[in-house]
């Protein structure tokens, strides 16, 4: 019996815990290069997937749409929306919430709800006007400054939520509205066998993250979708991004008997083209051709 008690009260001592750490994160002195307090807080980042290429007036929904959406999945998890320190960018919006918020609750019970927000805001509309996030999470190092936040950990959350694998997921899956990465630390403390969520150790996925001058790793996660069968291969992962229409071509020849061109087009071509040509030899009579592309219109 006692330690079937013990273990009813793990939530609950945990919550004291995550309480003293964040008490416990702050010191209030200025530092030698008087940057200001030094202090570890609990961040969220959100960007919405395909924003810049849809109109003024969707624009506008999908502001609305976040900005409540986020307020919704806050109140959910029981996190003070209200005492959050937020950065917004239109589609995006990067938070640094108070002391003691509860990290668990920020990775289970917030993103749950906005996972089901988000579907519930699609259901009417055609898949091109979906609203899909991206979400990261992370604990570490940040402090105010002129033009928003300063530290190693808004850099390393910015990077965790626009990684390629985050992206190449979400593009495989493209029946999931969210796709969340926990950094490291989160992972490990938080999921990471921890009793403090109702997600799974192996729901996640460890993939690289390589990002500008960042190199680290995180932990991923889309609500309702398995990530473990997407494939994030290096080949993936080094390709543009699907929306991109990127044209490619691959020819290898040994011996033609006229001419060889890797990439031809005629008239106006709006999609970026990539050509690969390894050819041994080209005589005449002949003709290897790539790519060819016709007119805006015409057939490829």
């Amino acid at each position: 019996m006692d330690l079937l008690a013990g273990l009813s009260e793990v939530p609950a001592l945990h919550e004291k815990l995550w309480v003293m750490r964040g008490a416990m994160a702050t010191n209030g002195g200025n530092g030698p290069g008087g940057a200001g307090a030094f202090s570890r807080k609990l961040l969220l980042s959100v960007d919405a997937k395909g924003y810049g290429g849809v109109g003024t007036a969707r624009q506008h929904q999908f502001q609305e749409a976040i900005v409540r959406l986020l307020e919704l999945s806050a109140d959910a998890a029981g996190l003070d929306r209200e005492e959050w320190v937020t950065q917004e960018g239109g589609d995006s919006l990067f938070a640094v919430l108070p002391e003691g918020a509860y990290e668990p609750a920020l990775v289970d019970a917030f993103m749950r709800s906005l996972a089901a927000g988000l579907r519930a805001f699609n259901v009417e509309r055609e898949p091109e006007a979906w609203l899909r996030l991206r979400a990261a999470v992370h604990f570490g190092e940040t402090s105010s400054a002129a033009n928003g936040f300063a530290g190693s950990a808004p850099v390393e959350i910015g990077r965790i939520r626009d990684c390629a694998a985050l992206r190449a997921a979400m593009g495989q899956l493209t029946q999931a509205p969210l796709a969340v990465g926990l950094s490291a630390t989160v992972f490990r403390d938080v999921v990471q066998g921890k009793p403090y969520t109702t997600i799974q150790e192996n729901e996640f996925r460890k993939v690289p993250v390589k990002e500008k001058e960042y190199r680290g790793a995180a932990w991923i996660w889309l609500p309702g979708a398995d990530v473990r069968q997407v494939d994030l291969s290096p080949a993936v992962l080094e390709e543009e991004p699907p929306d991109a229409n990127l044209v490619r071509s691959k020819v290898k020849v040994n011996d033609v008997q006229g001419r060889a061109v890797v990439v031809r087009a005629e008239g106006a071509v709006g999609n970026p083209i990539e050509a690969i040509a390894d050819i041994g030899r080209v005589a005449r009579g002949g003709e290897v051709i790539g790519v060819d592309l016709r007119a805006a219109g015409g057939e490829l």
